[in-house]
């Protein structure tokens, strides 16, 4: 259901509180929350500062709610890749996935968590720690999905599930940043098709 907000005194029309949140976190993925700046965000969700402050609170709640909505839009790949019958099926829907979003044609390159983790100063530690931790769950759930295959004996003994789950990470976190610097889907997939074929287990 979209919420639409009116506009402070002297702008009596209303906007799309959805459509202007999806503006957002465009400016976001393609700039990162340090790069973005007001100018950039009121321009590209149509309102002025007095608007976006009374229907998001400040930048940084802002941030915080398109986040939310990256999440719920561009990444459930990574919800339904749990659901699959092995640890390999597991790893390539995620991987395939991560290159579908990451080289979309609507959207920004590479990833906006990587991209807001590695580009906040101190001041944004806030931002930084709220990327962190929401990747800290992914990892969390993925670890307990692969020490699951591994008691049902999908995944060696020798392999230890948050080692695999760390290296898949960093597999995506590597592809984005490459995405993000103009890699094409066809590079890519190589990078997934050669993580597949080094994969422990079946």
């Amino acid at each position: 259901m979209e919420s639409v907000v009116s506009v402070p005194k002297g702008r009596p029309r209303e906007f799309c509180v959805d459509d202007a949140l999806a503006k957002a976190l465009g400016v976001f993925w393609a700039k990162g929350y340090e790069g973005a700046s007001m100018a950039d965000l009121t321009e590209a969700m149509g309102i002025t500062k007095p608007s976006l402050y009374a229907a998001f609170g400040n930048k940084e709640a802002l941030f915080h709610k398109a986040l939310d909505l990256y999440e719920a839009e561009k990444l459930g790949y990574m919800r339904a890749a749990l659901a699959q019958p092995t640890a390999r099926k597991v790893a390539e829907h995620i991987l395939r996935g991560a290159v579908e979003a990451q080289t979309s044609s609507c959207d920004p390159k590479g990833c906006l968590g990587v991209i807001s983790a590695t580009a906040c100063s101190a001041g944004a530690g806030s931002i930084r720690e709220d990327v962190m931790k929401r990747r800290a769950s992914s990892q969390a759930a993925l670890l307990e999905r692969f020490a699951q295959a591994q008691r049902e004996g999908d995944l060696p003994d020798h392999v230890e599930p948050e080692a695999i789950a760390q290296y898949l990470f960093a597999i995506l976190q590597g592809m984005a940043v490459q995405a993000g610097a103009g890699a094409t889907r066809a590079e890519l997939d190589r990078v997934v098709d050669t993580s597949l074929m080094m994969w422990p287990g079946r």
